[in-house]
């Protein structure tokens, strides 16, 4: 073959794979409100920065007819590139592809590009559009999915791990982003459950929506499941973007320092009048946090669950700083089950990340009552204080109000090894709140 054919039937390949599962399929993703596989990856990295690796890689099934299907890329598209001119890895599951349903070459590519990931020490981002596991290689995809679990748990607590959510996610497929650090989620496209509502309704004859089962606010608002719901794709990549910039390539370096633009001296005379004299009157913490924060930036996280503990990111000085903090306005800002598991994980990740933490607390106490009991605060609780005292990074806390009973060791209380703990005039420790006579 000569080498003019051979750059023809190479360009006649490429065409193939860049038009993923053709023009009718790729118009119904669209319509549907979804970007492909392709849009996707080129709206979160920078422009021009993408490097795909196995373009033409297929699958090996033999049976039902699958060896004369062949498409180019198998449904995921991967590779590396950058975000703010920071290196990451990134694979895209092409629904217009069989559904973007996993395979073993399927998977073998996106276990790739997690090896690359470790190696490099870069975070991986996984943007999921598949409709599960391809029946039709049995057991094999299986196999697929527990290569990718076993990389997911060898990379936590190394390199950052990034999951969006931008179509189905079903059965088994949903433990991958359940390993990972982050999951965003699309506002209705975007769905996760292990057993989806038909079976549902098969086996207890309940009726349940995907919207309702799985949805963007159901994981949001009750499960803790992700960590944030966005409106649409683009939105949602824009905001992958946003959290990347406050964190570093892997656990052996430090985050991105950034220049600040405002005073670090500077007065907020609003703080004199913020935090009410009177214990019961709520207020809302994150007006404080805010004001303590470069130029007042605040990247809540996990913002719709467990809203009487809030946690994100900021900087001081142009350094990340990881914020935890209850919030009055909530539960008077109580220690719950949720408020527990939720801030154990953030403090974490932090300190997995080398991220110094500070605490905002305004805690009367853990929530009372049998259903707190019997759901486990004891052992969740624990969670919060093993996380805060295993934490190595530097960990400051300011008392605002209330620090009462076992919630004020937990809230990195200096017993358990917080660096510093400052307090308001309006600050309080006690083993009790205090009773009028």
């Amino acid at each position: 073959m000569g080498s003019n054919e051979q750059l023809d039937r190479l360009a006649r390949k490429n065409d193939q794979a860049l038009a993923g599962g053709g023009e009718d399929r790729m118009a119904k993703q669209h319509a549907a409100g979804k970007l492909s596989a392709r849009e996707r990856i080129d709206r979160l990295l920078d422009s021009g920065t993408f490097v795909e690796l196995d373009r033409f890689k297929t699958h090996r099934c033999v049976d039902f007819g699958m060896d004369a299907e062949k498409i180019y890329g198998d449904g995921v598209v991967t590779g590396h590139g950058l975000v703010a001119g920071r290196q990451v890895f990134v694979f895209a599951q092409d629904f217009t592809v069989f559904g973007g349903s996993l395979s073993l070459s399927h998977a073998e590519k996106i276990c790739k590009v997690m090896d690359m990931a470790m190696k490099v020490g870069a975070p991986l981002i996984g943007l999921c559009d598949s409709g599960g596991a391809r029946i039709q290689e049995g057991v094999m995809s299986l196999a697929g999915y527990a290569d990718i679990f076993l990389r997911n748990v060898m990379a936590s607590g190394v390199i950052p791990q990034i999951t969006a959510i931008m179509g189905p996610s079903a059965g088994g497929a949903v433990y991958s982003p359940a390993l990972t650090d982050w999951i965003f989620m699309v506002e209705k496209t975007g769905y996760m459950f292990i057993t989806g509502p038909e079976v549902i309704k098969a086996v207890t004859r309940e009726t349940v929506t995907k919207e309702d089962l799985g949805g963007a606010m159901a994981h949001n608002t009750t499960s803790g499941v992700a960590h944030f719901a966005e409106p649409d794709d683009a939105t949602c990549l824009a905001r992958i973007r946003e959290l990347l910039a406050f964190l570093p390539q892997n656990n052996l370096e430090t985050p991105p320092c950034v220049a600040a633009t405002d005073d670090p001296l500077r007065r907020d005379e609003a703080l004199r009048e913020l935090v009410p004299s009177d214990p019961n009157k709520p207020y809302d913490i994150r007006e404080l946090v805010r004001s303590n924060l470069d130029d007042g930036y605040f990247f809540e996280v996990q913002a719709l669950y467990a809203p009487n503990i809030v946690v994100g990111f900021g900087r001081l000085d142009g350094a990340t700083v990881g914020i935890v903090a209850n919030q009055p306005l909530s539960m008077a800002g109580c220690l719950d089950i949720n408020a527990s598991l939720k801030g154990a994980r953030f403090v974490r990740f932090c300190d997995a990340f080398n991220i110094p933490l500070i605490v905002y607390e305004d805690v009367p106490g853990f929530l009372p009552g049998t259903h707190q009991e019997h759901g486990g605060i004891i052992k969740h609780g624990a969670k919060l204080i093993y996380a805060f005292c295993e934490a190595t990074v530097p960990r400051i806390t300011v008392i605002t109000r209330k620090a009462y009973g076992g919630a004020y060791c937990v809230m990195n209380s200096r017993h358990i090894r917080g660096d510093l703990v400052v307090g308001f005039p309006t600050a309080e420790i006690a083993s009790w709140a205090p009773r009028a006579p």
